[in-house]
């Protein structure tokens, strides 16, 4: 029986689609066993979004064919489908599989040989339809995701994403509600939608619908306990949306709002279509709305054109923003995107030291959200696994919170449980189980 090991880069996306794959994998009794194992086959489902995804990718296939030389290597995802070409060429490898391939492989892997190489990347700009590989259990994990839509057609002026995932495309509502039954009916309590461009949901179905339609109707028609959102654009949260995210009783209160920079000008150029006041809005009505909101956000610094005036109203925003937590990026030149031939490419180790100022600027921001729940109650989640500094048992509140609660047992795991938060450490809260959820 062949054994076959997996390694993932990349978003929430891509994790999905290599769970979807383990569990093809399973059905057809081959055996996944860790990356770090000889195996008789290796996959790497790669990230593109900057230059050092590109190298841990490449980074990745040689550390398989040093594990065994002799195993058939298997490069997909998004690397592979801007540059197979450059993967085909690494010591080991058999097959580049383009994004559109992905959910064949579980199928066509006993027929892939190491003395035969092949390259199977289409045009992805010309696939309309959504990819299968649906995830029906994510072992040892409480909380699942559910990929819901694929592809992006802002091409912004920084992002290869589009070229390597092609047009947006959505699942069914139908769909949607039939696998977020199965996750229920596998046991798990909260429920991760995500996907490349999430708030373009249902705009290529027929007959078209909407992320906040469909929010509506996994509340209506399954039993579901909690649902969270993965990033969002500023201009995809409606009103609308905010009301119902104030009336629900399952949607979490938690966030991730794309800002990328703080200085309109470089919004401008990137392609974003919206200025620093609809985002710095947004941000104060929806903490008005609903009080308690984790709201965090991405940020590129270092884009070409961004100077020390630019890069200084990008801080002086995010210092004055009660956000949750930042995730920074040093912007990373992609080939084949607008802004890789712009004019004013701001020097490598300049990227560097920007990102380590916000970087420390998002520490003190989580520090403060977090410390904000100290004698507080908290709803919490409880996971499988107990945290690895401590021992304790470990969760995440519905607005994204890390609590720690001493003395708890793993019996608690994959529970709802109210924890009154007692004081800090590092950023996590440690806390009282106070009543069941």
């Amino acid at each position: 029986m062949p054994s076959v090991a997996i390694a993932t880069l990349g978003c929430k996306v891509n994790h999905y689609e290599s769970a979807g794959i383990i569990e093809r994998l399973e059905e057809e009794k081959i055996s996944v066993v860790p990356f770090s194992s000889p195996a008789d086959m290796y996959i790497v489902n790669t990230c593109t979004v900057t230059a050092k995804t590109d190298f841990q990718s490449r980074q990745l296939v040689r550390r398989a064919h040093r594990t065994n030389p002799s195993a058939p290597i298997i490069v997909t995802g998004c690397y592979a489908q801007t540059a197979p070409r450059e993967l085909a060429a690494l010591p080991g490898v058999c097959m580049v599989a383009g994004t559109e391939m992905k959910e064949k492989l579980p199928g066509i892997i006993r027929t892939i040989s190491r003395d035969k190489q092949e390259i199977s990347v289409s045009d992805i700009g010309l696939k309309r339809t959504f990819s299968g590989l649906p995830v029906t259990k994510f072992p040892g994990q409480t909380r699942a995701y559910l990929k819901i839509q694929d592809g992006c057609d802002s091409f912004c002026g920084y992002c290869i994403i589009p070229y390597a995932r092609g047009r947006s495309r959505s699942l069914s509502q139908e769909d949607v509600i039939r696998q977020v039954q199965t996750l229920i009916e596998t046991g798990h309590r909260e429920i991760i939608l995500t996907g490349i461009h999430l708030g373009e949901y249902g705009r290529d179905l027929s007959p078209s619908s909407t992320l906040l339609n469909l929010l509506t109707k996994i509340e209506e028609c399954t039993s579901l306990e909690r649902l969270r959102i993965s990033s969002i654009h500023p201009t995809e949260i409606s009103d609308d949306m905010i009301d119902h995210m104030r009336n629900s009783q399952i949607l979490c209160r938690h966030l991730h709002i794309s800002l990328q920079s703080g200085d309109n000008t470089i919004l401008q150029l990137m392609g974003r279509h919206y200025d620093t006041d609809l985002f710095k809005s947004l941000v104060e009505q929806l903490q008005i709305a609903i009080p308690e909101i984790a709201i965090g956000t991405d940020v590129i610094t270092g884009f070409p054109g961004e100077g020390e005036d630019e890069f200084g109203n990008t801080v002086t925003l995010i210092e004055n923003l009660r956000l949750a937590y930042l995730h920074v990026f040093p912007y990373s030149q992609r080939p084949g995107t607008a802004a890789s031939t712009f004019s004013g490419q701001v020097m490598k180790s300049v990227r560097k030291e920007r990102a380590a100022v916000l970087r420390k600027t998002g520490n003190r921001k989580r520090m403060e959200f977090n410390s904000g729940f100290t004698g507080k109650k908290l709803s919490v989640l409880v996971e499988e696994s107990k945290d690895k500094e401590t021992g304790y048992v470990k969760g995440f509140s519905d607005n994204y919170v890390p609590v720690l609660i001493p003395g708890g047992t793993m019996s608690l795991g994959n529970s709802i449980v109210q924890v009154t938060g007692d004081h800090m450490f590092k950023e996590k809260i440690i806390g009282r189980i106070t009543a069941d959820g």
